[in-house]
């Protein structure tokens, strides 16, 4: 989820190139003795063979460039790689945890029948005792009824009793009754028994697809840290190759700079002598010349007013972007969903926190950490708005009905698989319209607004519908 943001990443990762590269420019002026507005000493301009030393300079960094790129590249991938295994890990195990929960409550289910039906069957054995003691006592016509009294156990009273039946012996309704209690009581302890070893093995599964989980997240992590840690080393290799490039250049560029300020002060200098000779000599020879009456003066020049700057062109107003056509989604519901989820904004990212009741802390190594992860914070949206869906994101869409992307409409759920796959969803974030998607997107961050992105783009689906 990680790869969730790549684009983000990049753009911030321009930006910081973009500050230090503006920083270098400046150090390398100053370096080189140009500052604006300032007199500086005249700088040495780098003989042939310095200038072809900033050519290699040149080509080194430039190489040195591709080269970090071509690293980061491949090391974001291997992090994007191992958060997707991470996410669905994660997945994997919510849906066994949720399969052994419901297979826990069946047991429960069962085991509570086992027991109703061994009460039951306890109570109609009594009865039957009390049956075969009072034919005895009274001389019944059931016959074999003394050889039920001195009977061991329950299990040997049905056994006699089936058998005297058999043999053509009296027989009662009680004894029928005993019969199929002993019948249902042992089928529903053996249900239970199948119902708890089902349960037993969805929660060693569970534990299996945790311990995946947590490794597989756990590997994501020190990627992402070390990654983090090698691009600041890269940064600063960069940076020193860029410093030896632009101070070079800029020592040419400031060498001509001066050079070319030089020859025009020399010919302003030289202007202005042969304008001081020319006037020189011109009044010299009006000194020469006999006087005339005084000429009348020559009317003063008039000063030139420029010419007003032209009034600002009125900006065009801008038009909204026309309001998402209703279709056959439950626009109130898609409402509340959104409200819901948009009120969480800036709440940490939580790896396996939260759910339908709110955000919640995570499953380790989140377990300090109180929040969303993404399918926990769309399960919680969509319970407020009164929908069930289920807790992971592979299951929401599997769940839910499709929508193609050309039909999207808020509300919808948005989701992500390796390689646009929808067998191996690994992110889901709420559609809020405009192209805007509000999402709990990875360890580290935080829920937000983001701009959708292509990349892995594996369907839609429509809660509301």
């Amino acid at each position: 989820m990680q790869t969730k943001v790549r684009g983000t990443l990049r753009g911030e990762r321009g930006q910081r190139w973009s500050v230090r590269f503006g920083g270098v420019l400046i150090a390398a002026a100053v370096a080189v003795g140009i500052a604006p507005g300032t007199a500086s000493a005249a700088p040495v301009n780098p003989s042939d063979g310095e200038i072809a030393q900033a050519q290699t300079a040149q080509d080194a960094a430039a190489a040195e460039v591709g080269a970090i790129s071509a690293q980061l590249a491949s090391a974001q991938s291997g992090v994007a790689t191992a958060q997707q295994e991470s996410a669905i890990a994660l997945d994997s195990y919510q849906q066994k945890q949720e399969e052994y929960e419901t297979a826990r409550a069946a047991a429960d289910t069962a085991a509570a029948a086992a027991t109703q039906a061994t009460a039951d069957l306890g109570v109609a054995q009594v009865q039957l005792s009390d049956f075969a003691r009072t034919s005895y006592m009274e001389g019944s016509t059931f016959s074999g009824a003394a050889s039920l009294l001195d009977a061991s156990s329950p299990g040997e009273l049905i056994e006699r009793a089936a058998l005297l039946e058999a043999a053509g012996a009296d027989h009662s309704d009680v004894l029928d009754e005993v019969t199929v209690l002993q019948q249902q009581a042992t089928a529903a302890d053996a249900a239970a028994q199948t119902a708890l070893a089902d349960a037993d093995a969805l929660q060693a599964e569970a534990a299996d697809s945790l311990a995946a989980a947590q490794a597989a997240e756990t590997s994501a992590r020190a990627q992402a840290a070390a990654l983090a840690q090698q691009q600041v080393t890269l940064d600063a290799q960069l940076q020193a190759a860029q410093q030896v490039l632009l101070g070079l250049e800029g020592a040419r560029e400031a060498a001509e700079a001066y050079a070319q300020q030089q020859a025009a002060d020399a010919a302003a200098e030289a202007a202005a002598q042969t304008q001081a000779q020319q006037q020189a000599a011109a009044a010299a020879a009006a000194a020469n010349r006999p006087s005339t009456p005084a000429a009348s003066a020559p009317s003063s020049s008039r000063p030139t007013t420029a010419a007003p700057a032209p009034a600002p062109a009125p900006s065009r107003p801008v038009t909204p972007a026309p309001a998402p056509v209703a279709g056959p989604a439950n626009a109130s519901a898609s409402t509340t969903a959104i409200n819901a989820a948009m009120r969480y904004l800036g709440t940490p990212y939580s790896w396996g926190g939260g759910g339908s009741r709110g955000p919640g802390y995570g499953i380790s190594p989140d377990t300090g950490v109180y929040g969303f992860d993404c399918s926990g914070l769309t399960q919680y949206a969509y319970a407020q708005a009164g929908i069930s869906i289920p807790r992971n994101s592979q299951s929401q869409y599997n769940a839910l009905p499709k929508v193609s992307r050309a039909d999207l409409q808020p509300g919808d759920l948005v989701f992500w698989g390796t390689n646009g796959s929808a067998s191996r969803i690994y992110h889901v974030a709420i559609y809020i319209g405009n192209n805007k998607v509000v999402q709990a997107p990875q360890s580290g961050d935080v829920v937000k607004v983001s701009t959708i992105w292509n990349y892995d783009y594996a369907g839609a689906a429509r809660p509301s519908a």
